[in-house]
């Protein structure tokens, strides 16, 4: 094999780049078809929360995804699918959470885990 056939790092880094883009859009379409299908069924047949559980689960799967390709996971959509899963729960079983007061610890222990393990740059 020549050093002609041999991958290159940016034809990987683009590769991955395309997956992480495919996700994204199968993820955005999911997240359409869970509402429009939400929308189809009656409210009283509904809980709550559903579209919170759904949401939360379509945005820990993308990273789970993410994670499973060797690409980079994203805080945010963690973030947010990881509150939005707990409070749809939640909605679900008619527990009325502070999710505000809870975001803001959540967001203060992603930040001080980013002080404590963020590389130093020599």
């Amino acid at each position: 094999m020549t050093a002609q056939n041999l991958p290159t790092s940016t034809d990987e880094g683009s590769e991955k780049q395309a997956l992480n883009q495919r996700l994204e859009a199968i993820s955005w379409a999911l997240f359409l078809i869970m509402l429009g299908g939400i929308g189809l069924v009656p409210n009283s047949l509904v809980p709550e929360g559903t579209w919170l559980i759904g949401v939360g689960l379509i945005m820990l799967g993308l990273n789970l995804a993410r994670y499973l390709n060797n690409i980079p996971m994203r805080s945010g959509t963690l973030f947010l699918g990881a509150l939005a899963l707990i409070a749809g729960t939640a909605s679900v079983f008619g527990v009325n959470l502070p999710i505000f007061p809870i975001a803001l610890i959540l967001l203060g222990v992603n930040a001080l885990g980013k002080a404590f393990f963020a590389r130093s740059v020599e």
